[in-house]
């Protein structure tokens, strides 16, 4: 059951006909996208993103047509020091204005076991689309709690290369390898 409701729940793929697809909003508030890279050999520097929105679309007889799209915006960004901040959204990285969204959306998906997949997905990202494999773990499907209604969670991770989405400044000093660790809820909508 783990594994049909990780693949209904998490392929990602664009196929037009929902028909038998039941729809899950992401909770923003427990919906997180992390990063990390090697800063001069010296540290491990960490940032994220919150409080985004996303979509799932899960079919139960045919999971390999289900999918996600998720939207975050990029002036969301938070690393703890406003400077890093604010440097990351200038010309050297970003150039970032206010409404310019990260941007992902899947294409398919390969069940790897009882709760783990392989989730393929068009990332855009500072105007660059490349195709990202995200290592994905299905952590619990049921009924939330407090909510009564069916929820879902999953942990994900994958590597990017900053410089394939010309985010590449002072590479290879500070490190062009940034490590991704995504945790989102999401809850059946009504």
């Amino acid at each position: 059951m783990k594994s049909f409701v990780l693949a209904a729940g998490l392929a990602l793929s664009t196929t037009a006909a929902f028909a038998e697809a039941e729809k899950y909003t992401l909770d923003p508030s427990h919906s997180q996208v992390l990063f990390n890279y090697n800063h001069l050999g010296f540290s491990t520097t960490y940032g994220m993103f919150s409080g985004f929105e996303g979509e799932i679309m899960f079919d139960q007889a045919n999971p390999e047509t289900s999918s996600v799209s998720v939207s975050i915006p990029v002036t969301s960004m938070f690393t703890g020091w406003e400077k890093r901040e604010e440097h990351f959204l200038t010309e050297d990285f970003f150039g970032a204005k206010e409404g310019d969204m990260v941007t992902f959306t899947s294409t398919s998906i390969e069940v790897t076991g009882d709760n783990t997949a392989k989730i393929t997905g068009d990332l855009t990202m500072n105007d660059v689309t490349k195709s990202v494999v995200l290592d994905t773990t299905l952590n619990k499907a049921d009924t939330h709690p407090m909510q009564e209604k069916p929820w879902i969670g999953l942990d994900a991770t994958t590597v990017l290369t900053r410089s394939d989405f010309n985010l590449g400044a002072f590479a290879p000093a500070v490190s062009d390898q940034v490590g991704i660790a995504v945790s989102i809820e999401a809850q059946k909508a009504e």
